[in-house]
This record gives structure tokens, sequence and C-alpha cells, in this order.
């Protein structure tokens, strides 16, 4: 049994659990976490812990690590609970001759989360493959078979889930292809790599190999030895903004349905933090990432405090240099930027 919620995060920081339990099945975690709102106790599901910082107090209730291993494969739909790795079903649907899941693969965590945030990569998201999913209702206490529409998936990695302890995602099941041609191409550094054109098809699993080296290559892959991995992965969201500001009028631009939408990245970049930044802040155990600058990573002994300082630090360093305030993308428990 883990000592300690950072045990069960990517990121490696956070303090105890009051209680810890493991959900094998989604019986077991509709049991799990009906049992605990009725006596009252906070719950905090756990997938892969990949897009989650819990604070160094830990979690003052029940803590529900979600597991599992159905994963059945019928013609063209996946069946997956929600405690499987992804990784792990991106696989077994090529292996199975389907085409979609390929530009999802390398990604860190649990099936469950994809539909949370609207899980996408280089081109493809979740929602384009979703055809149901299975949710308890934690307020009506009923477990019902969910279409995509119900979802609330829209721009800015948005959806129901999200922000929201209401619902748990128990399985999901996706629509795809039998066919041995991916998806077409949509992204330019993928198209680049397998010196296609956008809109190109490549053999599945080719796109599979290009998207895990790119992602390799920017600390996305996770691999225990490489602190560059110790991560949530992206920390903060590209900002939709309504108007540019003069400051940011020369970074790269986006359309986007509520307005302009400009890269993180670039911002954080160009407001004067470089790959690497942070090993002189602080106490040097939190920085980003010596591969790209969307990362905040645990350089080792890092706690919630060190990464919360840090991100505090890089948003209002940008919030000053171009008037543009960064928000997380990740689940931020009992902590938050100063």
């Amino acid at each position: 049994m883990p000592t300690a919620i950072s045990e069960l995060t990517t990121i490696r920081v956070g303090g105890p659990a009051r209680e810890f339990c493991v959900a094998t099945t989604g019986d077991e975690l509709v049991s799990l976490v009906r049992d605990a709102d009725r006596a009252g106790t906070d719950v905090l599901v756990v997938g892969g812990g990949s897009n989650l910082v819990v604070g160094d107090d830990g979690f003052d209730g029940r803590v529900i690590r979600v597991t599992g291993s159905r994963l059945d494969i019928d013609g063209e739909t996946v069946t997956v609970d929600a405690g499987v790795e992804w990784d792990a079903v991106v696989q077994a649907t090529i292996d199975a001759g389907l085409s979609g899941m390929e530009a999802l693969s390398g990604i860190p965590g649990t099936t469950g989360a994809t539909p949370i945030q609207n899980v996408g990569a280089y081109g493809a998201s979740t929602s384009e493959l979703l055809h149901s999913l299975t949710v308890y209702d934690r307020q009506t206490q009923e477990t019902a078979v969910w279409t995509p529409e119900r979802c609330g998936f829209g721009t800015h990695r948005s959806s129901v889930f999200k922000r929201s302890s209401r619902y748990v995602i128990l399985d999901v099941t996706f629509a795809l292809k039998k066919t041995t041609e991916s998806l077409p191409v949509r992204y330019a550094a993928l198209s680049e790599r397998l010196d296609v054109q956008i809109g190109d098809v490549v053999p599945v699993p080719d796109l599979r190999a290009a998207v895990l080296a790119l992602r390799g290559e920017r600390g996305m892959v996770l691999d225990a030895s490489d602190h560059d991995t110790w991560s949530v992965g992206s920390f903060f969201l590209n900002p939709v903004l309504p108007e540019v500001p003069e400051a940011a009028a020369h970074a790269p631009s986006y359309p986007d349905p509520a307005g302009t939408k400009i890269p993180a990245a670039w911002l954080i970049q160009n407001a004067g933090f470089p790959r690497g930044y942070g090993t002189e802040f602080g106490r040097g155990t939190a920085a980003l990432s010596s591969k790209h600058v969307l990362a905040i990573t645990n350089r080792g002994g890092a706690t919630a405090s060190d990464i919360m300082a840090l991100a505090a630090h890089v948003r209002d360093g940008v919030q000053e240099k171009f008037g543009v305030t960064l928000t997380p993308e990740c689940d931020l428990v009992n902590c938050a930027l100063g």
C-alpha cells in the first residue's frame, strides 16, 4: 500500500491519503465511491496520476486507485475498463488491425481519463473516436451509458467531467476502422517526420512509431530514469484570447471559436524562461523540462510547494511580459499557484 500520493502520480509529489483503496472493476469502483459518499468522506479517484498534482498535506479522505483489465474488441468497436493503461489499448487496437488511435500513442495515464479533458495529440482527439461510456453519477447514485453528445466536449480541452467530481467514468467504448491505413496526418511535425504531406495517410504502425519518437524527444514518454518525464506533461493550457495584447502581437496564433489561440510554450520561452529553467530557483528541485518549456518537472526531491512556486513564477513572468495569464491544464488538489 502506498504511504503517499506521490507514489501514485507521474510528477511524484503529494502527501498522505487518509484512506487508500484499489478498484479493479467498475462495480468495485462504484461501491467504494458510494460507501464513501454515504459516510461523508471526500473521494479522490486516481488512474495513472499523469495529470494530477496533490498538495504536500495529502488528501483527507478516500483515495481510490482505479485499475482494470477488460479490453474487448468486437469488430470495429473497442470497450475498455477505465483503469486499463491507455497506451496498451492503442497497441492492442493496432495489433487487431484497427485504425484511429495511432496519433494518441505514448500518452501516459489510463483509459478512463481520456474523455475527461478530451485527450488529444498530433491532430487527433478522444471525442472523434468515442462511441459511448458508462458513467456513475454520485449525485443521483445511478449508472448510465452516455453518448459523446452528453459529455460537453468543446474548446480548451473541456468536458462536463473536467473540474467536477460528480461523475465517475467506469468504462469507455470507441468506434475505430478496420484498415491498415492511418487517419490523415494533420500535424506539421508529424508530416515532416514521416516525409509526407498534411492529409496523407501512412501505415498505422509507421504513424505510431513516429509519434512515439516525437514524444520521446520531448520527454513525454514515461521513463523512471529521465527526470524530464517526472511531470504532468503540459502544465499550462494554450490561452485563447478574445483580443491579443500588443505585446504578444508577434506570437504564433491560431483561430479558435472563442478567439485566438496563442501557444503557451512561445509565451513562456519569450518571457525569459528557457528549457531547464528553475535549477537555480527556490530549492532547485523543480524546473522546466530540458526538452520543452511546457512541462514543469520534479528533478528529484521536489514537493508540491516547489512545483507550485515555480509554476506561479512562470505564470507571473508571462503576465508581466505579455499581459496574458496562463492557467494550469492539470488538476490541482489541495494546492494552488500563489
